[in-house]
This record gives structure tokens, C-alpha cells and sequence, in this order.
């Protein structure tokens, strides 16, 4: 970055005045709180994110420093403001997929139109977006979904949100454009799926096995040990109980006679 357009040393102490500002305004609303979902308490805490992802930004373009503090992302709901008892709701699904292979996806395709009995002159299933349209318009989003594999797709994010409404929507009101309403303070409940909470999980994991292994490793001899003993002693008493058994024969026969 040029001097010329890094911020002044004016701006970067305007910039963490604010910051003070807005925790002095956070702590506030957080004591006069009216209950768990306070709008108060969630504007003061948006205020204050703000302010110290500028006061951040400006200090590392002014300073090439950075702060301590993790800013929030915008991945979290909002409070919920949607009626109480909500007479109607909306299930909005985004699925994401890479065509991982697309023979696959267009032999399947040309499956679909021959037990269709399409004729040779369609042939949308020599592209990969006419396949695509054929699949999705013979299998339901769910099918595909369970069965990705088999259509050459491989799976990405996928979120679904139930949102509240008050009442429903009029036939064909809003199909031109399904997701532009979607308001975020009427969402019910939300569920995510991403790779990314897979490779969280996978380290935790590997770190679990890294511990454990080093407890087997240390558990090891001993098992061997107490195997060791227990093979020697079943062998000794087996060879112990097989001495007894030979000296006592010859005493029985001599006996018989």
C-alpha cells in the first residue's frame, strides 16, 4: 500500500475512540438488559463489532499491526421477532454440488430418456446443463441428494431454514423470486452442513489418537507381560497335571493285576 492511501495516525486514534465508545455502550445496554433476546443488547453488540473491525483494519494498514480480538462473522442468526404462534412457514434448502464426473451425469441422463422413450433428435443429455435438467426434473432434491454419487455429483454446503409466517403466501406470489424475503429474525431454526465443520471434527479426532496412542504404547508391555505369565503358568500346570496323570496309571494297572 502507498503512503498516500494509508490512513493517518488521526484516523487510527478516532478509530479506537469509537471502539471505546461502543464497549462503553455494549456494557450499558447489557445492564439495563429486558430479557435473553434484548434488541438493545444485539445493536450495541453490532455497534461495537464494527467498530473494532474498522479500528483492526485501519491499525494494520496504518501500524501493520493487528489486534487480539476475533470479529464475529455474520453467520449468526439475529433475535427472533416472527409471531409467537406462527400459522404458516417456509422451508428455504440450498444444496451445492460439483459435477465431479460428467460422463456419469449424462450416462445416467440417457438412462432417464430412454425409459422415457425420448427420441434421438432431443439428445439433451450430450450436455452436461441438459442432463442436469433432466435429472432434476425426474428425481426429487431429496433422491438426488441420498444418491449424488450415482449422478457423477459430488456434495458441498447445504443449509435449510424454517422461517415463521403469519400467514401463507398467495399461489405463485412468489416464485419469480423464492429467497428474496427470507428475513432472518423469523427464522425458527436453522441447520448447516460444510465440509469445513467435517475438518474441525477430523482434527479433533487425530489429536484424541495422538493421545491415545502414546497411553497404548505405555499399556503394551505390560499386556505383553501378563500374557507372557498367564501362557507360562497354563502350560506349567497342563504339563503338571499330565506328570500326575502318567504316574498314577501304572500304580492303577499293577493294582488291577
Amino acid at each position: 500500500m502507498s503512503d498516500a492511501a494509508q490512513p493517518t495516525a488521526a484516523e487510527v486514534r478516532a478509530a479506537a475512540e469509537a471502539v471505546k465508545t461502543a464497549l462503553d455502550r455494549h456494557l450499558a445496554a447489557v445492564e439495563r438488559r429486558s430479557g435473553e433476546e434484548d434488541p438493545a443488547v444485539y445493536d450495541a453488540f453490532n455497534e461495537l463489532a464494527a467498530a473494532a473491525e474498522a479500528y483492526d483494519e485501519l491499525l494494520y494498514d496504518r501500524y501493520d499491526e493487528v489486534t487480539p480480538f476475533e470479529i464475529p462473522g455474520e453467520d449468526t442468526l439475529p433475535p427472533y421477532t416472527g409471531p409467537e404462534e406462527p400459522s404458516a412457514l417456509s422451508v428455504l434448502i440450498r444444496r451445492d454440488y460439483a459435477v465431479a464426473e460428467p460422463q456419469r451425469l449424462m450416462a445416467q441422463a440417457r438412462r432417464v430418456e430412454a425409459a422415457d422413450g425420448e427420441g434421438p433428435g432431443v439428445e439433451a443429455s450430450n450436455t452436461v446443463h441438459g442432463a442436469l435438467g433432466l435429472l432434476f426434473g425426474e428425481f426429487e432434491p431429496d433422491e438426488i441428494a441420498s444418491r449424488h454419487k450415482e449422478f457423477g455429483l459430488e456434495e458441498g454446503d447445504s443449509t435449510l431454514w424454517v422461517t415463521a409466517a403469519d400467514e401463507s403466501a398467495d399461489p405463485g406470489e412468489w416464485l419469480e423470486a423464492p429467497f428474496e424475503e427470507a428475513d432472518p429474525e423469523r427464522v425458527v431454526c436453522r441447520f448447516d452442513v460444510s465440509a469445513v465443520f467435517d475438518e474441525e471434527l477430523d482434527d479433533d479426532i487425530d489429536d484424541e489418537d495422538d493421545d491415545g496412542d502414546e497411553d497404548d504404547d505405555g499399556d503394551l508391555p505390560e499386556l505383553d507381560e501378563d500374557l507372557d505369565t498367564n501362557l507360562d503358568t497354563d502350560t506349567d500346570t497342563d504339563e503338571d497335571e499330565d506328570d500326575e496323570d502318567s504316574a498314577g496309571e501304572p500304580a492303577r494297572l499293577e493294582a488291577d493285576r
